[in-house]
């Protein structure tokens, strides 16, 4: 497609900006490590010049920002997660080996032995502060009686100090006349700016903030060794890395941290069938997935269909009152629902359990008590998507001629008879592909077991904390994100095997549609 008219003198510098901005961001992905990234947004970047510079395929023109988009916010997501689920990438494995070491021989700590005593004195609107020997029991207290060592020029102690060093002076050259230190108070209100202070002595020791009352020099307490080994400065013990565990460990097996980030393979994927403290967890949850997802379809479909064949009798009446009614618990937001529904299955204060117990005189435990959370569970989320099964219902009935119904009565069929020689034949097979996506999404419910019981209670005697009341989707955010040390990389496993899962539902459901299109 040739620009035309004023576009023509646009297309250049455009294509210049574009391409410019598209290099810039393939160099700071290459620069954070991750070339294969990068190769793939340059490919991404060629192609769509490719594609807008040159009358191949015209067509792609209006194709490629939708192609583009679907590469970027799902193919690229979905890669880069699978990706993790074949590292040990976690809260203790989060750096490169590199930048890991680079951060380990970073690390100082301060050296006690040396450090010295401040007092903070008033300078006229500033301040100045003064070192001194600390006392002989090393209260970390300097000592009135002992003479000022050091006298630092006038410092405002107003704002944030830029992060050059201030030059001390011998107490004996200044100027200034050292009268009564400042009380502790001051020192605490300025500690924010006296924390990032170097003072620099005379002999180029570089003193930083040590506490309430010391400035103190810092010491590494690492150094490189061979092979890319770090010794320890304390101890001398040398820590290699071991590319296995992703850790810098000795001799003895013991580790330091952070560790780095390394393949493992299919080891994330081998815990869930080989490791015992994980597999009885995690079976367990699975199967309480799937039952889950389907009982709340079974009984979503029997009470919607239910509902909508009484809603279709004709003779009904106030039909479209009770169907508004109906619909309610569809219209509100089913976190607000969730949320209510937590209030009243409380056991101590919640209307269900002060009815229960007039009438039964039993409170029962419905977040403590594994079964009865899970029907809990159960009660609360047929009442949330009853209505969408009774409205597509009602839908597909209407759809069914009424001379089906006219012919049954002249026969004498029962209600019954016609729910299940007529309206339930005719029905399952456009609503089988519905209740597929139905079962998929429940399959994912997140929002519904973490308003209510967050998984709980949980699983005692387990690896990684696991709720009785889990599915697959909330057990994963639980590992990645809360109390289990945040393994993201098993976390992105058990999403592949979640995406698995219903990705093959999904061919399900566009193979049943599909075969119902078909069908006469």
């Amino acid at each position: 497609m040739k620009p035309r008219g004023w576009t023509r003198f646009l297309k250049w510098p455009l294509t210049a900006a574009v391409t410019a901005a598209g290099l810039y961001l393939v160099f700071n992905i290459y620069a954070t490590g991750n070339p294969l990234w990068a190769f793939a947004a340059l490919a991404i970047l060629s192609l769509g010049l490719f594609v807008y510079l040159s009358d191949f395929a015209p067509a792609y023109q209006y194709l490629f920002p939708g192609l583009a988009g679907m590469i970027v916010f799902v193919a690229f997501p979905l890669l880069y997660t699978a990706q993790i689920g074949f590292t040990n990438y976690s809260s203790s494995n989060l750096l490169r080996l590199e930048r890991a070491r680079e951060y380990l021989l970073e690390q100082t700590a301060p050296d006690e032995s040396r450090a010295l005593g401040y007092t903070l004195h008033a300078d006229g609107n500033e301040y100045r502060i003064v070192l001194a020997a600390l006392d002989d029991g090393t209260s970390g207290i300097a000592a009135p009686s002992q003479k000022p060592m050091y006298v630092s020029p006038s410092l405002a102690l107003l704002a944030p100090r830029p992060a050059e060093k201030t030059t001390m002076q011998p107490a004996a050259q200044a100027s200034f006349q050292i009268d009564k230190p400042l009380p502790l108070i001051e020192i605490i209100r300025h500690r924010d700016i006296l924390m990032q202070l170097k003072l620099q002595l005379p002999d180029g020791t570089v003193l930083t903030y040590a506490g309430l009352r010391e400035f103190g020099p810092r010491e590494p307490l690492w150094n490189s060794g061979i092979d890319g080994a770090l010794v320890s400065i304390a101890t001398g013990e040398q820590f290699r890395s071991n590319t296995e565990t992703g850790f810098f460990e000795n001799d003895k097996g013991a580790r330091i941290q952070p560790g780095f980030k390394v393949g493992v393979g299919f080891r994330n994927y081998s815990r869930m069938i080989f490791d015992p403290d994980f597999r009885g967890p995690f079976l367990s949850i699975f199967i309480w997935t799937v039952i889950f997802s389907a009982l709340t379809v079974l009984f979503t479909l029997v009470i919607g269909l239910t509902l909508a064949v009484l809603l279709n009798w004709e003779s009904l009446r106030f039909r479209n009152l009770y169907r508004t009614l109906l619909f309610l618990p569809y219209a509100v937001p089913a976190f607000i629902s969730i949320l209510v529904f937590k209030g009243l299955f409380n056991q101590n204060f919640g209307e269900i359990n002060a009815i229960l117990d007039a009438l039964f005189g039993v409170k029962p435990a419905w977040f403590a008590d594994p079964l009865l959370a899970k029907a809990m569970i159960l009660l609360v989320n047929t009442w949330l998507g009853y209505p969408y099964i009774m409205v597509l219902c009602s839908g597909l009935i209407k759809s069914i001629p009424a001379d089906l119904y006219e012919a049954s009565a002249i026969a004498g069929a029962s209600p019954l008879a016609n729910l299940q020689k007529i309206t339930a034949p005719l029905i399952v097979k456009p609503l089988t592909p519905l209740l597929i996506s139905v079962f998929a999404f429940n399959f994912n419910n997140f929002v519904l077991i973490a308003l209510l019981t967050n998984g709980r209670p949980d699983y005692l005697n387990t690896k990684l904390p696991a709720g009785t009341t889990d599915i697959l989707v909330s057990y994963t955010y639980r590992i990645a994100f809360q109390d289990s040390g945040q393994n993201y990389g098993l976390a992105a496993a058990i999403s592949t095997v979640i995406f698995l899962v219903v990705a093959l539902l999904s061919m399900a459901n566009l193979r049943i549609a599909r075969v119902n299109q078909q069908t006469p």
